[in-house]
């Protein structure tokens, strides 16, 4: 396998546009893990903000594109599952706001912040 890599090989890779929109797929997703990681150094503990949480469906569905077009059953399936992960995470995060929302409306307090590392957190 490795002995089939050469230049012209990869030069073909990259010329590709389905290869560049995996490339560009993959780079979003690792966007994410910047954007967790200036959140936690500006509050001074570990944060996921909801933007992770955008970044990682975004990216996920990009490479889940790729990965259909591609074809290639691992990385289909893994980043499929991915995605059902991802949203629930903004459900639950939209959820819970919505509920706040409505309990100040009705001049209830807030419920109790999550903790880091949790949706919403």
């Amino acid at each position: 396998m490795l002995a089939s890599l050469s230049w012209e090989w990869i030069v073909a890779e990259v010329r590709n546009p389905l290869v560049l929109f995996g490339f560009a797929g993959q780079f979003v997703f690792f966007l994410r893990f910047v954007v967790q990681w200036f959140a936690s150094e500006r509050r001074g503990r570990s944060h996921i903000p909801i933007a992770f949480w955008y970044l990682s469906l975004v990216g996920g569905g990009m490479t889940f594109v790729y990965a259909v077009l591609k074809p290639d059953l691992v990385f289909m399936i893994a980043q499929g599952l991915g995605l059902f992960i991802y949203i629930r995470n903004l459900m639950l995060i939209h959820g819970r706001r919505r509920r706040a929302s409505g309990r100040r409306s009705r001049g209830l307090p807030a419920p109790p912040r999550a903790e880091a590392g949790e949706p919403g957190g």
